[in-house]
């Protein structure tokens, strides 16, 4: 029996690059895996359909994580469809590169509304969950532009 088992997880980022890979090795090991994405729906598709293909649940959900409400509103969505949340993965996030005298305030609120609040719009919606079932786990997924 897989590992993960009647497990349920959430993967921020979930469309493209790490998070996909992430999302598709937790079906692998046995999960139900809800994809989050912002802004790619096709690609987003095409991983739930392959976690699909491997006997597990999958379920898009499109969700900007810097929005509480939104976060709140794609963990309340999984816990209807899917039942439970075992896992969350908060893989979500953007990149503005720039020396600090190039970069702009507005993509600088960006970088931490995305980076930085979205991981907490996401840990504080599942936290009650979690101290309910009296488990859970998170995974936060950083970047080396963090140091």
């Amino acid at each position: 029996m897989p590992e993960l088992q009647e497990r349920v997880a959430i993967v921020t980022g979930a469309s493209l690059g790490i998070g996909s890979a992430i999302a598709l090795d937790l079906a692998r090991n046995g999960a139900d895996v809800a994809i989050n994405y912002r802004k790619h729906e096709g690609e987003a598709a095409e991983i739930c359909r392959q976690i699909t293909a491997m006997g597990r649940r999958g379920l898009i959900v499109q969700a900007d994580v810097s929005r509480f409400a939104e976060a709140q509103a794609m963990v309340d969505r999984v816990v209807g469809e899917l039942g439970r949340i075992d896992i969350l993965v908060n893989n979500a996030g953007i990149n503005r590169d720039a020396v600090v005298w190039k970069m702009t305030e507005e993509q600088w609120d960006d970088v931490l509304a995305t980076n930085l609040k979205g991981y907490f719009n996401f840990i504080r919606a599942v936290a009650p969950i979690f101290k309910d079932q009296g488990s859970g786990k998170i995974v936060n997924v950083t970047s080396i532009n963090g140091l």
